[in-house]
Formats: structure tokens, C-alpha cells, sequence
């Protein structure tokens, strides 16, 4: 190749980089006429992960999860101000409310513990009781604590998903939290199905924890309850979209301002 070839070449070359680089961000201005990017280089770099920190065993995304929400920035700063806290959910909380109300007084918190007996997602969702107890009690935090009695429960995401929906709306703009069930064993989506749903860092996973049950194989103990509502208190300064002042008591239970009583066949 002569040196005048090889200069043409180097010249053409530079051009081609030249005219790519400028693709990448806006095209300039020549005498009136803007000129048309080529999208060779953009392409290169629009690729994102898509991949969920929890296995879902299936489509569960809710519609309500939409990327329109500011994403939020952790850890986010200590609300330090006394709350009203309105607990709710099924029989878990006769182990997890004890604990919650000891930080819940040591904190300065008012709290009230709604338990429903052997209820689900689809019980509370197709009920007033939470727009009841939210419009009566007026609380400046919600955690919930359900799925337990879910967590086998077949095309979970096809059939509960309206009501996990529901529930979350019920709560409306008010900060919340809530807490997956116990898993004994691998559940069908119930954790999958509710972390998709909930807002960012409004979802504490429970399966993969350690617990003492009792007797029947589900519960964990009164001590192991406790165990496990510290380990979502020390959750929350990290992870939570809201977290609220929870300093370690030095009691281990306390009572709650009230705790409201519903049994399974009720609506």
C-alpha cells in the first residue's frame, strides 16, 4: 500500500470516529439543518438488569409497582417523632405484638394491635376492618404481618394478588411495613407476590430465618417471636423507606394501648 492510499484510510477513519462520537449525544447544527443521529453507539449501552432479589415462581408483578415512584436513596434518615402504630394480621402477632410494644414504650410510640385469627391476604382484603381501624385510631404508621396461612395456597399470584393490592391501598400515603410469614417450608409465592406489590423497602422477608416453633410446627415461640421482631427492628435503619425511632428497650414485653380481637368467621 503507497503512502498516499494509506493516508486516505487514515483520513477515512477518522471521519467514521469522528461521526460516531457525535451520534452519542446531540447532533449539531450545519447552516439551518440538524443532523440525524445514526443510534449505532446509544445501543450500546441501554442494556439494564431486570433480575429480583426474590424467586416469585412466576409473573407477580402488580400494577400498582409502577417505575413512575421516585427511587429512594438508603439509608433514609430516622423519623424521630412519636408515632401511632397500628399493627395488624393474624395470629402472629400474639408472639411479634408483646415485643413491638416494649419498643413501642420505650420509644414514646402509641400502639394497637389488630389480630384476626387464621387470616389471609384475601380475608383483610376483601374486609372494611383496615379503613375501619385507620379512619378510628389514626395512625402515622402501618405494619402488617400476613401470609402465614398462605403460604401453600396454588397460583397464589393469579388469585391474591387483588387483594394484596387492596390492602396497600387501604394504607394509601400512610408509611407501612410489612412483615412475611414464618416460613416452615417453601411457600407457592406469597413472598414473592407481596415483595412485588409493596413499595421499596416497605417489605421484611422472614423465610430463611431460624426459629424455635412450638407445638404445632408453625408458631415460633413467645422467645423466637421476640428474636425475630428484633431482627426487623435492626432491619429498618438500613433498609426501610421510613424508618422510625426504635431503640432497644431493656423490657422484653409490654402491653399495647389496646389489642382489638377478630376470629375467623367474621367479615
Amino acid at each position: 500500500m503507497t503512502r498516499h492510499h494509506l493516508s486516505l484510510w487514515l483520513l477515512l477513519a477518522a471521519a467514521f470516529a469522528c461521526f460516531a462520537a457525535l451520534s452519542a449525544g446531540d447532533m449539531p447544527t450545519v447552516c439551518g439543518h440538524t443532523l440525524k443521529s445514526s443510534d449505532i453507539v446509544p445501543t450500546l449501552f441501554s442494556a439494564r438488569s431486570t433480575d429480583n432479589a426474590i424467586s416469585t415462581g412466576g409473573p407477580t408483578a402488580c400494577p400498582a409497582a409502577d417505575s413512575t415512584i421516585e427511587e429512594v436513596q438508603f439509608p433514609v434518615p430516622v423519623d424521630t417523632a412519636a408515632q401511632t402504630i397500628l399493627f395488624i394480621g393474624d395470629s402472629m402477632l400474639e408472639g411479634l405484638g408483646p415485643r413491638l410494644a416494649a419498643y413501642a414504650s420505650h420509644n414514646g410510640h402509641t400502639l394497637y394491635n389488630v389480630v384476626w385469627y387464621s387470616s389471609t391476604s384475601e380475608v383483610w382484603g376483601r374486609s372494611d376492618k383496615l379503613q375501619s381501624y385507620i379512619r378510628r385510631l389514626h395512625p402515622t404508621y402501618v405494619i402488617v404481618c400476613l401470609g402465614a396461612n398462605e403460604l401453600f395456597v396454588p397460583r397464589i399470584a393469579e388469585r391474591r394478588r387483588e387483594y394484596v393490592e387492596k390492602i396497600i391501598a387501604d394504607i394509601d400515603t400512610l408509611p407501612y411495613l410489612w412483615i412475611g410469614p414464618p416460613n416452615w417450608k417453601p411457600d407457592t409465592g406469597i413472598n414473592g407476590l407481596v415483595a412485588s406489590c409493596a413499595a421499596e423497602g416497605s417489605f421484611f422477608l422472614s423465610d430463611g430465618m431460624q426459629f424455635q416453633r412450638s407445638s404445632d410446627g408453625a408458631h415460633p415461640t413467645r422467645s423466637s417471636a421476640a428474636q425475630w421482631m428484633d431482627s426487623v427492628i435492626r432491619w429498618m435503619p438500613a433498609h426501610s423507606n421510613h424508618p422510625i425511632r426504635m431503640e432497644m428497650p431493656a423490657e422484653t414485653s409490654a402491653r399495647p394501648a389496646r389489642v382489638f380481637v377478630h376470629q375467623p368467621d367474621e367479615r
